[in-house]
């Protein structure tokens, strides 16, 4: 692959040229040392995915280079070259630990089929850093459930886009489950047997994120004691799912950008261009658009991004699923605690069917799940719901209660507006972008209709305006 590094070590310049050119015709990126010392300080400063080294070098041979190699880093695939004399030589450095070795008079064929397999060994060492992790996603996997038209209308569009190689955006509030239909993705790619790594790029510091993302050099800032890897190429032929990408600084913004134009990263503290082959995926629960009018998110980035736009529906806007969903995860945390299937009361699936879900589908499981933990009975009740959503059917029935048995408002049709309004906003904490999209209108028609009411945000002990 073309952003493969190759370190060729030798003291021989007519050698080292042939090599490099014959390599780097195979789209290889090519270094060059002259000597085991100077091929040591190369490896200090940047990464590479295979070195091959002359064994018969003045002042610190192959084997020595070896040595020094493998305890610094025990992964990396060493190719020793050699003369037909120094064959037994060969044999024992792979013996110490060398991936293979040819001799010089090897035709260009051979040797590119060592190197080849060479740098298949690093591809595989640089997926298996992420194995453990993901086989225990891989022994259980996660299941996208649901049945309803919104639903239904996702999964049509990531089966198309799962094909391309284009970059997804994936939009929707927290808790719609943004990670999974990423992995769906991926499971469904011609990458699907490539590493799937993601970030949360809202969950660090800018530091830290930039060395996670990119890598860096040894001696880059303060604790660089070695190269270190970026987790973009770790994920080299695979998916890179980058969550919450509208958290990132304008610094970050510059060099994701710089990855989907010309697939290629710079290290922290490095100087030359790697070359990268991933996937993008990125998330969001911000309206990027509405941050790029306010200059903090990058224009060039967002429509580079927003290639192929996925917006993910909210839980309240797929009521039927709740059902589906509340089954799986009770089934689900019934197995994990080890007790008999439990049920759900009929005023206790009402009470959920009511609720309007800020969080989503997790904000499902998490009640779920509290609720198989704390319930010591065989049926998940009214008691065992939280307050929030066990109040919110209480304060729907509420509102019912102003109809007679004709069907008639026994108030007005404002009074009606204004409680159900009221509701809406003390269970989104008087957040009201969130408030006016459950009510399905806009925001200038919210703060215009709780001035005509008179709504306080001092009603409610839940009253935190996210907007202000």
């Amino acid at each position: 692959m073309a952003d493969e590094r190759i370190l060729i070590v030798d003291d021989e310049e007519g050698l080292r040229k042939v090599l490099k050119i014959m390599l780097s015709k195979e789209g290889y990126d090519v270094q060059v040392a002259d000597s085991g010392a100077d091929a040591l300080q190369i490896l200090d400063r940047e990464a590479f995915d295979a070195v091959i080294s002359d064994i018969k070098m003045p002042a610190m041979s192959g084997i020595e280079l070896l040595k020094q190699i493998r305890a610094r880093d025990p992964g990396l695939p060493v190719v020793m070259m050699t003369a037909y004399a120094a064959l037994d030589t060969a044999i024992e450095a792979v013996n110490q630990g060398a991936f293979h070795y040819f001799v010089k008079q090897t035709s260009n064929e051979e040797i590119k089929l060592v190197v080849r397999r060479a740098l298949e060994i690093s591809r595989l060492r640089s997926e298996n850093k992420y194995l453990k992790h993901e086989l225990k996603k891989t022994l259980e996997p996660r299941k996208i459930i649901g049945r309803s038209p919104r639903i239904q209308e996702v999964f049509d569009t990531i089966r198309k886009v799962a094909k391309a190689d284009s970059t997804v955006l994936l939009c929707g509030e927290s808790g719609t489950g943004k990670e999974l239909f990423a992995r769906q993705i991926h499971h469904w790619s011609r990458r699907a047997t490539g590493p799937f790594v993601s970030i949360n790029c809202g969950a660090l510091p800018e530091s830290l994120l930039e060395s996670e993302l990119f890598g860096h050099v040894k001696g880059s800032f303060t604790g660089a004691v070695r190269d270190k890897e970026g987790l973009f190429i770790v994920a080299r032929g695979g998916t890179f799912f980058l969550d919450e990408v509208g958290e990132t600084s304008q610094s970050i913004q510059v060099k994701l950008l710089r990855i989907l134009q010309e697939r290629e990263i710079i290290p922290v503290g490095g100087q030359k261009p790697v070359k990268v082959d991933v996937r993008v995926v990125a998330a969001t629960n911000a309206d990027l658009e509405l941050e790029v009018e306010r200059g903090t998110f990058r224009a060039d980035l967002f429509y580079r991004l927003n290639v192929i736009p996925v917006t993910l529906p909210p839980l309240r806007s797929r009521r039927e699923d709740i059902p589906l969903l509340v089954d799986h995860f009770l089934q689900h945390y019934c197995r994990v605690s080890e007790r008999p299937m439990m049920e759900v009361s009929d005023e206790a699936m009402q009470a959920l069917g009511h609720y309007a879900w800020p969080g989503n589908v997790r904000e499902l499981e998490n009640v779920i799940e509290r609720g198989v933990i704390l319930e010591e009975g065989p049926c998940l009740t009214l008691d065992s719901l939280p307050d929030r959503v066990v109040s919110q059917r209480a304060s729907d029935e509420a509102l019912l209660a102003g109809i007679d048995a004709d069907g008639n408002l026994t108030g007005t049709l404002e009074d009606v507006e204004r409680d159900y309004m009221m509701k809406v906003l003390e269970v989104t904490g008087w957040q009201k972008k969130r408030a006016s999209t459950i009510l399905g209108i806009n925001s200038s028609t919210l703060y215009r209709k709780i001035q005509r009411y008179g709504l306080d945000p001092e009603k409610t002990p839940t009253s935190e305006d996210a907007d202000s």
